[in-house]
């Protein structure tokens, strides 16, 4: 598959480091670093702009170094970004440690995972088929 991409960053694509790698890194593209206090958040741009197929979706998701070993993570995680969209991929961040994150020009702040996905249409019933689970909600399909 081939993806229409314009980057406006002084940074390489987005690309896979492995052959099994299902997501890309994103980077920062600032033109000076941004501090993020404890539970505060912000947007970072990129300098990408892609033109997806109809079918497809972008996801921003969060790296997981940074989540672990600073506590920062993307707040809407997965972001999506739709087909029609054709502004710049800015990601989410949010500081949920007790430090503060100083996000720098060119860090790996996400990863962009591109996935199909499909359409549903609604058909309005009075009843739905009946399972062995029912109505058992939130933490009901764990060992008791």
């Amino acid at each position: 598959m081939t993806i229409n991409i314009i980057n406006k960053s002084a940074h390489a694509l987005p690309h896979y480091e492995t052959i099994a790698s299902a997501g890309m890194d994103l980077r920062a593209n600032i033109t000076e670093s941004i501090t993020l206090k404890p539970l505060e958040r912000t947007i970072v741009k990129t300098g990408l702009f892609i033109e997806l197929p109809i079918g497809y979706e972008a996801q921003v998701r969060p790296r997981s170094g940074l989540a672990a070993k600073k506590g920062v993570t993307v707040l809407n995680a997965p972001g999506t970004i739709d087909a029609d969209y054709r502004g710049e991929i800015g990601v989410i961040l949010v500081n949920l440690s007790n430090e503060n994150f100083t996000i720098e020009n060119g860090e790996r702040v996400a990863q962009l995972i591109i996935a199909k996905h499909e359409r549903a249409e609604w058909i309005q019933v009075q009843e739905l088929s009946e399972t062995v689970r029912g109505e058992s909600g939130f933490g009901s399909t764990g060992v008791k």
